[in-house]
């Protein structure tokens, strides 16, 4: 019978999608700017796109009997959590806000009122449906990112559990606080355009929760370390992630205009400059440039970008995407002489480069470039936004790292999280899916 309970979920859901439509009565059309929702439409769909290349950037470099379980982690993330944020995730997120900690889970629940309700207070001129769809492919990439620390060893089953509690404990929380004009720490004046701290920080701690808490894997025990499986799925998947953070960053704008070109035009420079930072500081350590380590530096600049990408000169983008990569990459070499399996360095490339980000918006930030900006960076000789930044990131830093580590235990004791010691041997292709890789 337990077998059943997720399908009957699933069917309760269903019908309670009957029992209440949410029908509009009438769809607002005033003050829509049809420019701007050509645009979020796209940048949409660029985004959506980041969580199949997620899966290949991840599947690649896991070895053979891992790729397929590792890359569905991704592709289920679109499923599951598309169904969590009609039902109540959207309005955790950007409900009406209580005290500030999180939205009024009644506010759209079952996407009540989206279709014709007022647009998004900071995004005006679109319509709220197309804000909260934007806003669900952040929700979607999340969870996907902290698989990368637990791969090769996770019940399957259980991952999806954990998907749903981080979703709901953990993301909405978080964009709640930060995106939402009456969330704490948007009143502190915490500033994060695309996600830094709400979708890279977030991930980052969770994944080195997840790391700790599953333990080591077998082969890393025994130092046993098989090859990445597949540097051209690592490439194309960088590729992939490039391309829709394009609408990452510059969806951000919510709308067609000068921001939204200058947020492109950093997110693509800030990559550039950390995937050869990346390649140059290996070679300075005496290793050959690689594939490997264009696309990691280059994912790291993106990451690093990210809650910067609104508020900061394209040329400055250029420091902050090579810093970010020289740190992550010299934290993600200091891992490797730990005993911490944090199996694909999501700590330090998400974790850490959304930090980074966010301590380098706190230096940037400058009203010429967003007039949102009311405290400018430590670069201009203010201290606030810059002391805010540091506030803000102990607070989001414990917060996401503790709730996650609960979510772990409470998933745990539901549905055991560590597969066998035969089935992680066997790879979880085999022992979870049923399914494999045919090498050529």
């Amino acid at each position: 019978m337990k077998k059943y309970i997720p399908l009957l979920i699933l069917l309760g859901i269903a019908i309670l999608g009957v029992v209440q439509p949410s029908i509009p009565t009438q769809i607002v059309t005033e003050g829509i700017n049809s420019g701007d929702t050509a645009w979020m439409l796209v940048a949409t769909a660029f985004v959506l796109l980041m969580t199949p290349g997620l899966a290949y950037f991840y599947g690649g470099m896991v070895n053979h009997k891992n790729v397929i379980s590792t890359m569905l982690q991704s592709f289920i993330a679109m499923g599951i959590i598309s169904i969590v944020w009609v039902v109540v995730g959207f309005s955790l997120a950007f409900g009406d806000s209580i005290g500030g900690w999180i939205g009024d889970p009644s506010t759209f629940f079952m996407f009540k009122g989206v279709l014709d309700g007022k647009p998004w207070s900071l995004a005006p001129t679109i319509p709220l449906a197309l804000f909260a769809f934007f806003q669900l492919k952040f929700a979607v990439i999340t969870p996907a990112l902290v698989n990368g620390s637990m791969a090769e060893r996770i019940n399957f089953r259980s991952y999806v559990l954990f998907m749903i509690l981080f979703s709901v404990l953990v993301y909405s929380p978080l964009a709640h606080w930060t995106w939402h004009p009456d969330g704490f720490l948007f009143k502190m004046g915490v500033l994060d355009f695309a996600g830094g701290t709400v979708v890279h920080m977030s991930a980052g701690w969770a994944a080195l929760a997840g790391a700790l808490y599953l333990k080591r894997r077998q082969a890393h025990v025994e130092a046993n370390f098989l090859p990445p499986a597949n540097i051209p799925y690592v490439l194309l998947g960088t590729g992939l992630l490039w391309f829709g953070w394009f609408g990452f960053n510059a969806g951000s704008a919510v709308g067609s205009g000068p921001l939204a070109v200058s947020a492109l035009g950093a997110t693509n420079t800030a990559a550039a400059a950390a995937g050869i930072a990346w390649v140059l500081f290996d070679v300075a350590k005496g290793k050959k440039p690689s594939a490997l380590g264009f696309a990691i530096g280059a994912v790291v600049g993106l990451v690093a970008i990210t809650p910067a990408c609104g508020f900061v000169t394209i040329s400055q983008s250029i420091f902050i995407g090579a810093i970010s990569a020289i740190v992550s990459n010299y934290l993600a070499h200091l891992r490797t002489k730990t005993t911490l399996d944090d199996t694909l360095d999501v700590f330090p490339c998400h974790g850490v480069g959304g930090m980074m980000g966010m301590l380098m918006t706190g230096v940037f930030a400058s009203k010429a470039i967003n007039a949102a900006v009311v405290d400018e960076g430590l670069a201009y000789g203010q201290f606030t936004l810059f002391k805010n930044h540091l506030i803000a990131l102990v607070i989001v830093s414990v917060f996401a790292f503790v709730m996650s580590y609960v979510v772990l235990f409470i998933t745990d004791k539901i549905l055991p999280l560590r597969v066998s010691e035969e089935d992680e041997k066997a790879g979880l292709d085999i022992s979870q899916h049923d399914e494999f890789l045919v090498e050529a």
